[in-house]
């Protein structure tokens, strides 16, 4: 009925993203469900919907903004290798006529057709690393995942001139509005969302304090470095600040060691009135979450993009 409810891990039931109320129908709750549901959210009725048998007629309740999600035809114009495992993705929208409107910080979820690992057509999620203000072409970054559909047929067998299906834009990460500060801090391609917000930043005219906080392993996995001092010239107080983990002496490196949380340690003050927005993988989100707690910075000051 092209209502198009949101995922991340193609109907498998392991990212928690298509929750729905079932009023009436759908069976009882399943084990498979129960990981990703609160005390509450069982209480009243919200379900996976990837997880619920359609076996009879059943009465769904979802949110109002999944009426507003549409499906695109796109079709390839770039493919960039940004690293080893990333690359970068520029579509041109070429129905709806009309394009696309979403917030920095939202994601599609690109379908690609049945090929040799897949006997049907797959799709996962990924943030949106485009300017908003560009309604007829979107950007992705997407990172190579060992045994992944999706990914490896966009590494291993897309092309240029090609047509996928998208779907969108899913998603409430977005660059909070207030007058604190904004610490931006991501690893490897949760740069994408951080890469639209600084674009709406530049367009918009924003000009509160920013720093952004980049983890990677070794200066092989930096990508976008000159956009980023590009951004540092374009907004008058904004700093981007890479880190890396695992750099050797032969490197020269001379930036900053380390991880991400040893920049919230080293850079910002206790109880900072700033806003961060976390994108990358858990492990990542959940380091920094406890670390500004430490540090007094409430949890609603802070966003966060899961990257599973």
């Amino acid at each position: 009925n092209q209502i198009f409810i949101p995922s991340a891990c193609g109907g498998k039931g392991t990212c928690g993203y298509c929750k729905v109320k079932i009023l009436e129908g759908g069976g009882p709750l399943l084990p498979t469900e129960t990981p990703y549901l609160s005390e509450e959210e069982q209480a009243h009725s919200v379900r996976l919907s990837c997880q619920v048998k359609v076996k009879e007629d059943l009465v769904v309740e979802m949110p109002r903004e999944y009426f507003l999600i549409k499906e695109y035809r796109v079709r390839i114009e770039e493919i960039d290798e940004l690293t080893r495992s990333l690359r970068h993705l520029k579509m041109k929208i070429l129905d709806p006529p009309e394009g696309i409107t979403f917030t920095p910080g939202q994601y599609l979820q690109l379908q690609v057709p049945a090929y040799e690992l897949s006997s049907q057509p797959e799709f996962r999620a990924y943030s949106l690393a485009s300017d908003a203000g560009d309604q007829h072409s979107v950007e992705l970054i997407i990172t190579k995942v060992e045994g992944g559909i999706v990914s490896t047929y966009v590494h291993d067998h897309l092309k240029v001139g090609d047509e996928l299906i998208a779907r969108g834009p899913f998603g409430d990460f977005h660059l909070m509005d207030s007058d604190n500060d904004i610490l931006l801090i991501a690893t490897g391609s949760g740069l994408a969302p951080i890469r639209s917000i600084l674009l709406q930043m530049v367009r918009e005219g924003i000009d509160r304090k920013a720093m952004l906080f980049f983890g990677a392993r070794v200066p092989e996995d930096l990508f976008y470095v000159e956009e980023m001092k590009e951004y540092e010239r374009k907004l008058p107080d904004f700093t981007y600040i890479p880190v890396l983990s695992r750099a050797k002496p032969e490197d020269n490196w001379e930036g900053e060691r380390g991880r991400v949380t040893d920049l919230i340690e080293k850079l910002i003050p206790d109880g900072s009135p700033v806003d961060v927005h976390l994108c990358g993988a858990p492990p990542m989100i959940k380091g920094c979450i406890a670390l500004l707690d430490k540090k007094g910075i409430p949890a609603t000051n802070i966003a966060y993009d899961k990257f599973e």
